[in-house]
């Protein structure tokens, strides 16, 4: 029987058109963009028949592919980042990007923090830069639709290489300035050489009522004894939709701690790629994601224990209310060779409304025989006896109610080891609580 040919959607045309107009104007080897295409186009869009995006059906989500954005101009990119207000008072040494494209003269290399070095992605690109031999370090994700379509069309982004103890922070802001919809590829490479340490943060914001598709990649190699403390902060715009992925690998003895805290966009979907490649690493990743209305938001993990006596946990957050659908798919693999594993994985939702809806599959692959391995999963309502505790104590019960949201997002929020930006986070947790009513 002959295998059924779906016909090409206008976004997956649009982004055809798009490929073969601008792969020889974008710096860097055409060849290898050419082959990461191909593998995207092979398949297309993932749609809900391919397991890995069974609850975010991209192929009907995307309906039309937008035209990628241009390089703004100096006084635009100021303009962007003079209104753009995600952690924008966090003392941090910011490295910003306007419409998927590195503000060069934002950043001082005469200024910057000893033991940090940065190399515009462009630059190196068009140069052959050494660094580039380290890009797409992790297997899995070079498998995935989303990270090939980055690969096919990013132009722009940093590599970034940290030596020794770097203690200030490395703000990461992505910021999308367009009135009407812009798509964006922004690779973003971080080298943490053996011993080093290196506190990361970004944000990833855009223009509310504009379909931006930004599909932003940072790539993460931390050698062995590296400490990389990390968090994440989606605040699109609210039409948005918003692909992300974050790819490591982790050495020996290194210690990895990571938030994503999802308050915008209309759409949604972050993946995590981890390796944890050295003995005796130890990972937390966590999630927080707030959704309302009609917003879906996909959190997607893949964690590989590639080496023995490794622990990763992982606690994932959800708050669904209106009619938004929130989306957890996690997987921890620990290969025959990976003895001594300790994995733990949960996924916890809350939902607010009749109409709210939430999609878990925590997965286990397993196959040595001394680990110590689990997941859960669990969807429910504000528990009634505390509610009523509270609210016999005098509180009204949307401020009952959200006493509770707020602790139970600050389990996963509590790992923020920076004072400064955990607090903003619990901020922005409150904003979102005071906006629900």
């Amino acid at each position: 029987m002959a295998g059924v040919t779906l016909m090409k959607t206008p976004a997956e045309t649009g982004l055809a058109q798009a490929f073969e107009t601008v792969k020889t104007t974008l710096p860097g080897d055409v060849e290898s963009r050419a082959q990461a295409f191909e593998l995207f186009a092979r398949n297309g869009l993932p749609h809900r028949r391919v397991e890995e995006f069974k609850y975010t059906d991209l192929r009907a989500l995307m309906r039309e592919a937008a035209p990628f954005a241009a390089t703004p101009s100096g006084d635009e990119a100021k303009a962007a980042l003079g209104s753009a207000k995600a952690l924008a008072d966090i003392k941090a040494l910011q490295v910003p990007f306007v419409n998927g494209h590195f503000v060069r003269d934002s950043v001082d290399s005469k200024a910057l923090p000893e033991g940090v070095e940065i190399v515009p992605l462009a630059e190196a690109l068009a140069n052959g830069h050494d660094w580039l031999a380290r890009l797409s370090p992790v297997a899995w994700a070079r498998q995935n639709p989303v990270y090939q379509l980055n690969s096919s069309f990013m132009a722009d982004g940093v590599m970034l290489r940290i030596v020794g103890q770097v203690t200030t922070p490395i703000h990461l802001r992505f910021v999308t300035a367009s009135k009407s919809a812009v798509a964006t590829a922004t690779r973003v490479l971080v080298l943490v050489e053996d011993g080093a340490s290196v506190k990361l943060i970004e944000t990833h914001e855009s223009t509310d009522g504009a379909n931006h598709q930004p599909n932003d990649v940072v790539e993460l190699i931390a050698g062995d004894r590296t400490t990389v403390h990390h968090v994440r902060l989606n605040a699109e715009g609210n039409q948005s939709l918003a692909l992300s992925t974050l790819a490591m690998k982790l050495g020996a003895e290194a210690s990895f701690n990571s938030i994503n805290v999802v308050a915008g966009s209309a759409t949604s979907r972050h993946q995590v790629f981890a390796v944890l490649n050295g003995e005796n690493t130890k990972a937390q990743i966590n999630g927080a994601t707030m959704l309302k209305g009609r917003q879906h938001g996909d959190s997607t993990l893949v964690v590989e224990h590639a080496a023995p006596n490794c622990e990763s946990r992982e606690l994932f957050k959800t708050v669904v209310d209106g009619e938004a659908t929130g989306v957890f798919q996690g997987k921890i693999i620990v290969p025959h060779h990976a003895q001594k594993t300790d994995g733990r994985m949960m996924s916890a939702a809350l939902l607010l409304s009749e109409g709210a809806a939430m999609n878990n599959k925590p997965e286990l692959e397993i196959f040595a025989d001394d680990v110590q391995c689990g997941h859960g999963a669990t969807c429910g309502q504000l528990d009634e006896d505390l509610l009523f505790y509270l609210m016999a104590r005098g509180l009204p019960k949307k401020e009952a109610e959200s006493l509770l949201i707020q602790a139970f997002l600050g389990e996963a929020i509590e790992f923020v080891d920076n004072e400064e930006v955990r607090e903003a986070l619990v901020e922005i947790v409150e904003g979102w609580l005071k906006a629900r009513g």
